[in-house]
């Protein structure tokens, strides 16, 4: 966190919150309130201000996740080429229900409003990569590589 902190000057901390959370659920894996109250700590800011940026970006996990997590999303713009019917298909596949883990901790699905890809939809993140186009023998595909 130290070299997060050196890119910032001093009256800027709050600046490197992003860094320093991500730094952090990289070490951990997800962001406990212990990891929270660090970052908080280190940025000289009240903790709910850390609470409230990482509650606010879907990459930040403030829970334990599956080896891999896939986030689907369902704003207008893949709404309207089928991201519902792709997310069904990935519950019915996975036997779990938006924001669950697979019971073998491998998949974790979320849902989540836009991945800025509105134009190849409907998309997915996979582990911070994107799958576009979907349909769902392509998402049957994707889970064969990974199961």
């Amino acid at each position: 966190m130290v070299a997060v902190l050196a890119r910032f000057p001093d009256d800027r901390k709050r600046a490197a919150m992003l860094p320093a959370l991500w730094l952090m659920q990289g070490m951990l894996g997800q962001l406990t309130p212990e990891a929270l109250e660090i970052v908080a700590k280190r940025l000289e800011v009240p903790p709910t201000a850390v609470a409230e940026v990482a509650t606010f970006y879907s990459m930040f996990r403030l829970e334990p996740t599956g080896r891999y997590v896939i986030e689907v999303c369902t704003n207008i713009g893949c709404a309207l080429c089928g991201a519902e019917k792709i997310l069904a298909h990935l519950e019915k596949r996975l036997g779990v229900s938006v924001g669950q883990t697979t019971a073998d901790g491998k998949f974790t699905l979320r849902e989540v409003e836009c991945l800025a890809s509105c134009g190849t939809g409907p998309v997915l993140q996979l582990n911070h990569e994107f799958e576009e186009r979907l349909t769902p023998e392509r998402l049957d595909a994707m889970l064969e590589r990974l199961e």
